[in-house]
């Protein structure tokens, strides 16, 4: 089934999927433009680790390295950094003496708190600059958008499963 698109004259109907690589793309290229404006006062990959530990509780270093997509040697520099930042904490597993756990500490969340503020307040004067009908658009989009973080949510799990699966098959070298 074709559309016609309406924003420019002379332009050809697009298909569903071309509608849905062109959304893909300027969401994309949103959040892009979004990463440059935030304070860049520690890496994505710390943001994200931290991240993770405040959604999901105490990790063991190999959990995070495989939900971070980084190896396991880089994720224990990166703890080792996170540690001596106060952001988060080694612990021992309660079933397990000999595994360590990392958890996040009160400095962490408190970061994370912070650089969200931060990161909204930069979004929600975008959003000011738009007309009162491009917000009305963009607020009752919001179900959609919501609905397509836990879709990106769903896949990035289902991602780490697969690779997850895929390291445990694979022969020790």
């Amino acid at each position: 089934m074709l559309r016609k698109v309406s924003t420019s004259a002379g332009r050809r109907a697009s298909t569903p999927a071309e509608d849905g690589q062109h959304a893909a793309s300027a969401v994309h290229d949103l959040l892009a433009s979004f990463i440059r404006l935030t304070p860049r006062d520690m890496s994505l990959t710390s943001v994200s680790t931290l991240s993770t530990l405040n959604r999901t509780g105490p990790r063991r270093i190999t959990e995070l390295a495989a939900s971070e997509g980084v190896t396991q040697p880089s994720v224990t520099a990166l703890v080792a950094s996170l540690v001596r930042d106060g952001f988060v904490e080694r612990l021992s597993d309660p079933a397990d003496r000999r595994v360590v756990m990392v958890a996040i500490t009160k400095e962490g969340e408190a970061y994370l708190r912070d650089r969200r503020a931060a990161s909204t307040e930069i979004f929600a004067e975008a959003v000011e600059k738009l007309s009162a009908e491009e917000a009305a658009t963009l607020t009752a989009a919001l179900p959609v958008v919501e609905r397509l973080r836990d879709v990106v949510d769903e896949l990035r799990s289902l991602r780490q499963g697969q690779a997850r699966e895929k390291r445990q098959s694979e022969p020790d070298a």
